[in-house]
């Protein structure tokens, strides 16, 4: 089938999913709201139903759901990447014909990730998952959860499917990303999907991030984006850097969920808990959350 050209660049904000306060149901209010903030701050693309979107813990309709959401808040002023991720190719395939029909402007796909696939079953999974929509696919790497170890060149492969013309990587590799970024860039575009290697990245190139932290305090992300990556003021971004790697790198040190849900509240933007069996930071580690977002809260102030 004709192949919808979309053009995905700069900052991508990996979402969360808001949910009530007793984490029972999606807060439709709560995603509209979020949706608003990020658009107004410059965001440049949404990626619901992601690690940070907790898609693992949605139900089918739920997941269904927050993707309409995302689209519907989104109005076509930014373009949203949908997360899918299934265990089976027709679970896949459900999904992403599900977010082409409620108007998602690209797929972003995990494959199985209970039982590792080879590289030969990842090309026919893809490939089936592909052919079945219009939609460009962003290739998910993210071997810590799939156990799918790729390297640069086994990437670049999946690139010559029809339909996976995106890669999000978030290996945390830097020396594969880097041979992704240089080498083998008419094959597949690669995006940083690891979240203390956004500035070396951008800086080699990556004409995108998509990047949790952006979803928390997404002037920041965008305008590191601006300054390295349109301006290439490399001074200048390094000091921009200096915060936001601070608050990248402590998320990743704590369960990355959580840490994200209580750092929304911190900034003022409460989106719920995160789901069981997913605990809540604790005592020591919010304050030490608290302490990485005081120069963000200090600016909003």
């Amino acid at each position: 089938m004709p192949r919808k050209q979309v053009h995905l660049s700069g900052i991508l904000a990996a979402v969360a999913t808001p949910f009530t306060a007793d984490g029972s149901a999606v807060d439709e209010d709560a995603l509209v709201a979020l949706v608003e903030r990020l658009v107004g701050a410059g965001i440049h693309g949404l990626v619901p139903c992601g690690t940070t979107g907790e898609f693992t813990s949605l139900s089918p309709a739920e997941h269904r759901r927050v993707i309409e959401l995302y689209v519907s808040a989104a109005a076509g002023r930014v373009p949203v990447v949908a997360g899918v991720g299934s265990l089976t190719t027709q679970g896949a395939i459900d999904l992403v014909q599900h977010a082409e029909q409620v108007g998602a402007d690209a797929i972003m796909l995990v494959p199985p990730f209970y039982d590792p696939l080879d590289l030969a079953t990842l090309k026919v999974f893809l490939g089936a998952v592909a052919a079945s929509t219009s939609l460009p696919i962003v290739y998910y790497n993210v071997p810590g959860a799939t156990g799918i170890r790729l390297d640069a060149a086994q990437v670049a492969e999946l690139g010559e499917i029809d339909g996976v013309d995106y890669l999000k990587d978030t290996s945390g590799d830097a020396v594969a990303l880097t041979d992704l970024l240089v080498s083998r860039g008419a094959t597949i575009k690669a995006f940083n999907g690891w979240d203390t290697l956004t500035f070396a990245a951008l800086a080699l190139g990556a004409e995108a991030s998509v990047w949790g932290v952006a979803g928390l305090v997404p002037e920041q992300a965008v305008a590191l984006w601006e300054t390295l990556a349109v301006k290439g003021d490399l001074g200048a971004a390094r000091e921009q850097w200096r915060d936001l790697w601070a608050l990248s790198s402590y998320l990743e040190s704590v369960n990355y969920v959580a840490g994200v849900k209580a750092a929304l509240e911190v900034l003022g933007h409460p989106v719920g808990p995160a789901r069981a069996p997913v605990q809540p930071l604790s005592a020591e580690q919010r304050a030490g959350l608290v302490a990485v977002l005081e120069p963000f809260v200090a600016v909003r102030a």
